[in-house]
């Protein structure tokens, strides 16, 4: 039994193994002095899945204070577009839910859990900011203190976010090391959590990091498939035939694809960053590019070099800025069960364009990347006529504008 977010999905995917491994994935890459809190937050999840009164409370907030469910709205505009006979699209309205994205489903269940642990303060890192923000707002709404990491050069790119971030009561902490970015944020965020561990939860983003954070992020994420598949046979009467998301450490994909794995009709696209070009080295594609290997706690694909160490990356979004991804979109990469696509900068504001142009909405960097990813699969001719297809919009286009306006301006 899993946790019930108030949909019942027909299938729910495995979980994990007793080691917290999906497969050769996952497991636990952690100091020795990191186990008891691990195995405490392990044990608390696994009773709190199964408690009604947890599972009500965060049904309750997510309706309330969230907007959940959040749409799924055809946009025929955009489809007619592709040129594509009987294609419909369907997007998945994250970018609907409070504060502009899907992340605030995990911040609310995890910041939960840690009351329910007895925590009173809350750490954490963030890329793009929408998890940041997610969490500086669940915070100020249960009455929790918070820490934000964010990467130098991310807080130069995202100052709207940061300012968002501060005027909700958190404290948002520069990384300037490293890369600066969010793979640095976790890693400052991850030694901020060593030293205050009784008091203190560490609130990862994305369904990556030692055990039981890949399977709590998923499942805390996994009521973005859920209503996508109750509400896709009600309105088509059947499953689609495509479900698209972007991949950065792999949330919002996990979340969508959830509930449709064991479904083969139903094919799962994950869509890279593949920044100025995978060829080029200046991408952040891990699971096209990269090789399996340990990164931030957990046994996953990453990019790294000939001698192990973690490459830098690049795209033009910060939330796919990442080397690393998580363990259970690396299992289902290596059995075939996902496929993974990329797309560059440039298609990713294509597709932003597009979307925008077409439909009056404005989809966040990240989400742009699978829409772009759409528009090249159709022009190739691998979209068959009479397709149906969900995209997850996982997060407004809002924190974007300064930086797609001065591509856009330059070009692209």
């Amino acid at each position: 039994m899993v946790l019930d977010l108030g949909v019942e999905p027909t299938y729910r995917h495995g979980d994990p193994d007793e080691n917290g491994r999906f497969g050769a994935f996952g497991g636990r890459y952690v100091p020795e002095a990191l186990m008891p809190a691990l195995l405490a937050l392990e044990q608390s999840y696994r009773l709190a899945r199964t408690d009604p009164v947890f599972t009500d409370r965060l049904t309750t907030l997510l309706h309330d204070r969230v907007g959940r469910p959040t749409r799924l709205h055809q946009v025929p505009r955009f489809a007619a577009t592709l040129g594509v006979p009987g294609l419909k699209v369907y997007l998945k309205r994250e970018d609907m839910a409070y504060t502009g994205s899907h992340k605030i489903n995990n911040a609310l269940g995890q910041a939960l859990l840690a009351i329910r642990m007895g925590k009173t303060r809350i750490v954490a890192e963030t890329g793009a900011g929408q998890h940041g923000a997610a969490v500086a707002t669940v915070c100020a709404m249960l009455g929790l203190e918070c820490v934000i990491y964010m990467g130098g050069h991310d807080i130069r790119r995202q100052p709207a976010t940061v300012a968002r971030m501060t005027l909700l009561g958190a404290e948002v902490r520069s990384v300037d090391s490293g890369n600066r970015r969010v793979k640095d944020a976790i890693s400052a965020s991850v030694r901020e959590w060593v030293t205050s561990l009784h008091s203190t939860h560490l609130l990862l983003g994305t369904a990556v990091g030692p055990a039981p954070y890949p399977q709590m992020v998923r499942d805390f994420q996994t009521v973005i498939g859920a209503e996508t598949r109750e509400d896709i046979l009600r309105t088509e009467g059947r499953l689609p035939d495509l479900v698209l998301a972007c991949v950065g450490g792999g949330s919002n994909a996990l979340g969508l694809f959830h509930p449709f794995a064991a479904d083969p009709e139903v094919e799962l696209v994950g869509v890279e960053a593949a920044g100025r070009g995978v060829a080029d080295g200046e991408h952040a594609a891990t699971l096209t590019a990269g090789s399996p290997g340990e990164v931030d706690g957990a046994f996953s694909y990453l990019l790294q070099d000939a001698d192990g160490q973690i490459s830098r990356t690049h795209s033009i979004a910060a939330g796919l800025d990442y080397p690393g991804v998580g363990p259970e979109l690396s299992y289902l990469r290596d059995t075939g069960r996902a496929s993974v696509r990329t797309a560059t900068d440039a298609v990713a504001l294509r597709g932003m364009l597009a979307l925008s142009h077409s439909e009056g909405v404005l989809a966040a960097l990240e989400s742009a990347h699978a829409v772009g990813h759409l528009m090249e699969r159709a022009e190739s001719g691998e979209l068959a006529p009479g397709a149906l297809v969900v995209l997850c919009l996982s997060g407004t286009g809002d924190k974007d504008l300064a930086i797609a306006t001065e591509r856009v301006g330059s070009g692209l």
